[in-house]
């Protein structure tokens, strides 16, 4: 049967963590670790945010956390290099499983939707320059409530974009806290676990499902 599919973005059908490969020339053997910390800086700073009700949109936090990680690893970047950073982070690749999932997923019939707390333009950019954008139907935007999630008021809004109930729609994610936080306000999810060695957390809040990639999923769902 169709189902009412939301995929989230960054992690999930794109990888944020590629951007090390962008952070060679600047730094080195560190590269990797500031990828990682720019991702997890990021993702705080759109926690801190939304429990502080002080709302500034993700490219905002991008930045910040950029600033951030660049700093704690002891690297100053010119105004031109973070803004080619900044811009490279639009054009982060998909997934090698992405598109020919969501090409399997499309053909049983599902109806798909971007659901990231990117703002809209810029997450259709990095699914376009992805490849991916003609396979979803459209990108559903946490900034379309001036929060981020797992605020439920984000899966609300999805839901209700989405023309469903929470329980007739799919969070499909890789992120163990979107997966609990959809699950929380009674979304069913799909967890891609994409490194076995990922742990959810311990709440006791399990997903429906957990595939290894959407290759899994669409197989799973067939």
């Amino acid at each position: 049967m169709p189902q009412k599919m939301a995929f989230d973005i960054y992690g999930t059908l794109v990888d944020p963590l590629k951007m090390e490969e962008k952070l060679e020339p600047f730094a080195g053997e560190k590269a990797g670790r500031l990828a990682k910390l720019w991702r997890e800086k990021q993702l705080e700073y759109t926690f801190r945010r939304a429990l502080m009700r002080r709302y500034e949109d993700f490219g905002v936090c991008t930045r910040q956390a950029l600033a951030f990680a660049t700093q704690s690893v002891g690297l100053e970047l010119s105004r031109e290099d973070e803004r080619n950073l900044i811009s490279a982070y639009q054009s982060l690749p998909a997934f090698e499983d992405a598109l020919p999932g969501l090409r399997a997923l499309r053909s049983q019939g599902h109806e798909m939707s971007a659901f990231s707390n990117g703002v809209e333009e810029s997450a259709r950019k990095v699914l376009e320059q992805a490849g991916l954008f003609e396979y979803l139907n459209t990108v559903i935007s946490a900034d379309e409530v001036k929060s981020f999630k797992p605020d439920p008021e984000v899966y609300r809004h999805a839901c209700e974009r989405l023309g469903g109930t929470p329980e007739e729609v799919w969070l499909v994610s890789s992120n163990p806290f979107d997966v609990i936080g959809a699950k929380s306000f009674g979304m069913r999810a799909v967890w891609v676990r994409r490194d076995p060695k990922t742990l959810l957390d311990p709440w006791g809040i399990e997903p429906d499902l957990v595939v290894r990639d959407l290759l899994h999923l669409a197989k799973e769902l067939g």
